[in-house]
């Protein structure tokens, strides 16, 4: 077990030894609860980054989706077959 001390902004710094354990670097975010005995629990939070698209974009992704008429065709063979 290791000691980490609170600061006076309430700032934990975690022992290098915890992190090395963990995997962790610097600037890793962090979920922090309270378990029901009192303890903190600290869980890496899992961050994922958000493409915005724009209108052209979109138009792009839907006129990839579409289905050729023969594709159309062959699922429509399947689902009359799997009956």
């Amino acid at each position: 077990m290791e000691i980490a001390r609170l600061g006076k902004k309430g700032q934990v710094s975690l022992p290098k030894a915890v992190l090395k354990r963990l995997g962790l670097a610097g600037e890793t975010l962090l979920l922090v609860d309270v378990t029901p005995e009192g303890g903190i629990l600290l869980k890496p939070a899992g961050v994922y980054p958000i493409e915005i698209y724009s209108e052209k974009r979109v138009k792009e992704f839907l006129a990839e989706d579409r289905a050729t008429p023969e594709e159309r065709r062959r699922v429509k063979r399947r689902i009359r077959s799997a009956r």
